[in-house]
């Protein structure tokens, strides 16, 4: 099993929903996790909804439940080796990131960009929100389905 780290500012919708539906729709191939470089102390509740609308149980990397944690975990020594690193905001990919673990002899993580628009940033109603939400989750859906089929990166 290979692991994916999916990067944002704050680690509460984006990065949130890639995390679970990676590991979710790899079966088996991939372990998602995620982290920001500001992480908020929870998991936006809509992005955590919108997974759970689609079928796909929140879950962290670790197979415990997904929380907002910073990328300083994924630094640290005895943090999982990630093979690839992906930002999916723009502010996070103008961010000096840490540096990553590797395995001997292994090079450092590939490195990819895919820029989502926030929908935490969404305004008006509950169903606006949701709204939103769920047009990034297919955004973020297409394009884990796409990589995981060796169509993009």
């Amino acid at each position: 099993m290979r692991n994916i780290l999916f990067l944002c500012t704050g680690n509460s919708a984006r990065s949130v929903m890639a995390e679970s539906y990676m590991t979710h729709a790899s079966d088996g191939a991939w372990r998602g996790w995620s982290a920001g470089s500001k992480p908020t102390d929870t998991p936006n509740p809509f992005a955590l909804e919108t997974l759970r609308a689609h079928g796909i149980e929140p879950v962290s990397g670790d197979g415990g439940a997904v929380r907002s944690k910073s990328w300083d975990e994924f630094a640290a020594e005895n943090a999982p080796i990630m093979d690839v690193v992906v930002t999916v905001c723009d502010n996070a990919a103008g961010e000096v990131c840490p540096i990553w673990p590797t395995r001997p002899g292994a090079p450092a993580p590939r490195k990819l960009h895919w820029s989502f628009p926030d929908p935490a940033a969404a305004t008006g109603s509950d169903a606006d929100k949701r709204a939103a939400f769920k047009a990034i989750f297919a955004d973020i859906r297409a394009r884990i389905d796409a990589f995981l089929s060796g169509e993009a990166d």
